[in-house]
C-alpha cells in the first residue's frame, strides 16, 4: 500500500490533508484525528456507489463510533438539488446528529458538492469528510471547499465556501469507473497542466498510455499533480476573489455547452471543447501559437475526449454566458492562455469572439 499526504493550507495554517492511497486500509489512521468515538456518522452516497464502496466504508470505521448511519438517494446531477438536501436534513434530524458529528461523503462530484452544502448548512456548520470515488471528483470537486446544488437547469447557482476535514483519495476505485466517466475527469486534468504547470503537461503528453490504461502509479501521479495544482491555487485564493478563476479556464463556454446540450455530455468533454474555444481565443490574439493549439487538441483526443462539435446553437450558448456565475458586474471573466502553463484572466472577450470560437468548434472556422 502506497500512502502520501498533502495538507492543505489556509492563511498558512493547515486546515486539513488530502490522503492519497491506493485502498481503504489506512481510513482508521488517516480519520483518527476526527475522533469519532462517541460520535454519529453518517455515510451519504448515491445508489450507484453504494452498491461497490458502501461496505467497504463501514468496514473500516471504528466500532466506538456512537452510530453509524447510510443516507443514500438516487444516481445522477438531477438529484443534486435543495429537494435533496431536504430529505437529508430530516434525516439527520431523525437521527439526532449534532455539531460534534460527521458526515462522509462517499461519491463523485455530485455526492461531495451535495453533502459539503449540507455540513456547511446543518446547524451552521457540521464536519464532514470527503472520499471521491470518480477521477474528476479525486482531482478536482473535492479539493478547495467549493460546494453546492444546481437550481433548475444551473449549476452550482446555490452553494458556499466550506472546507473538509478529510480528503481520502483512493485511486484503486478508479478501476470500477466507467470509461466515459474516466475522460470526463482527464477533461480537468490537461486543463490543470494548461493553466499551472508545462512540466506536468508534458509528463501526460509522454504518459497518456500509461493514465489510459489506469496504470495505478501512473494514477496516483496524475491524482497527485492536479491536486498539488489546485492546492496551490485554492491557497491562495480560498474564496475565489481572483487567482482561483484561473480554474475555470474552457469553463464559461463550455458550462454553457453543456446546459444547451441538456447534459447530455459529460462535464470533461464541455470542459475539453470549451478549452479548446478558449485556446482558439488566445491564438486569434496573439498571445498563444497554433502549434500550442494543435497540442492541446491532439492530448485532449489521447483521453477520448472530444475537441470539435456540431450542431451548436450559439445564440443559445451565448444566452446562456450571461447567467455565469463568474461573472463581475455584467463582464465575464474569461480565462486565456499565454503560453502552455500560464493562464491569465481577461475581462474583454467579446460576444463576437465567442461566436467566432464556436464557429472553430463546429468547423465553420479555421
Amino acid at each position: 500500500m502506497s500512502t502520501e499526504t498533502i495538507m492543505v493550507h489556509r492563511d498558512k495554517v493547515p486546515v486539513y490533508p488530502i490522503w492519497l492511497t491506493d485502498s481503504f486500509e489506512s481510513f482508521p489512521e488517516a480519520t483518527a484525528p476526527l475522533a469519532l468515538a462517541g460520535r454519529r456518522v453518517c455515510i451519504v452516497t448515491d445508489s450507484n456507489v453504494a452498491k461497490l464502496y458502501l461496505s467497504q466504508i463501514e468496514e473500516f470505521l471504528p466500532e466506538t463510533a456512537k452510530q453509524v448511519v447510510s443516507f443514500v438517494f438516487p444516481a445522477g446531477e438531477e438529484h443534486k438539488t435543495l429537494d435533496t438536501v431536504k430529505t437529508l436534513y430530516e434525516f439527520l434530524i431523525r437521527h439526532s446528529f449534532d455539531r460534534n458529528d460527521v458526515l462522509l461523503a462517499l461519491g463523485g462530484g455530485v455526492v461531495g458538492d451535495l453533502t459539503g452544502f449540507t455540513a456547511s448548512t446543518y446547524l451552521r456548520g457540521i464536519r464532514f469528510v470527503q472520499i471521491p470515488t470518480t477521477l474528476l471528483s479525486q482531482v478536482d470537486s473535492s479539493i478547495g471547499g467549493k460546494t453546492g446544488v444546481d437550481f433548475d437547469a444551473y449549476k452550482n447557482m446555490v452553494g458556499a465556501f466550506y472546507m473538509p476535514s478529510l480528503v481520502y483519495i483512493n485511486v484503486s476505485v478508479l478501476q470500477s469507473l466507467p470509461e466515459i466517466q474516466f475522460s470526463s475527469g482527464m477533461g480537468e486534468v490537461v486543463k490543470h497542466g494548461c493553466i499551472r504547470s508545462a512540466a506536468y503537461y508534458q509528463w501526460l503528453s509522454r504518459n497518456h498510455k500509461a493514465v489510459s490504461l489506469r496504470d495505478k502509479a501512473a494514477l496516483i501521479e496524475v491524482v497527485k499533480g492536479s491536486c498539488l495544482i489546485k492546492r496551490s491555487v485554492v491557497e491562495e485564493d480560498p474564496t475565489e476573489k481572483g487567482l482561483r478563476a484561473l480554474l475555470n479556464f474552457g469553463h464559461t463556454l463550455g458550462h454553457a455547452i453543456e446546459k444547451e446540450q441538456n447534459f447530455t455530455m459529460s462535464h470533461g468533454a464541455c470542459v475539453a471543447v470549451g478549452c479548446v474555444a478558449a485556446a482558439w481565443i488566445s491564438v486569434k490574439r496573439g498571445m498563444f501559437s497554433i502549434e500550442e493549439l494543435h497540442s492541446v487538441e491532439a492530448l485532449f483526443s489521447c483521453f477520448g475526449l472530444p475537441t470539435r462539435i456540431s450542431n451548436l446553437f450559439p445564440e443559445r450558448i451565448l444566452e446562456a454566458t450571461g447567467h455565469d456565475k463568474k461573472m463581475d458586474s455584467g463582464i465575464i471573466k474569461f480565462i486565456l492562455l499565454k503560453q502552455i502553463g500560464e493562464a491569465y484572466i481577461d475581462n474583454t472577450v467579446t460576444k463576437q469572439e465567442m461566436a467566432d470560437a464556436l464557429g472553430y468548434l463546429s468547423g465553420e472556422r479555421k
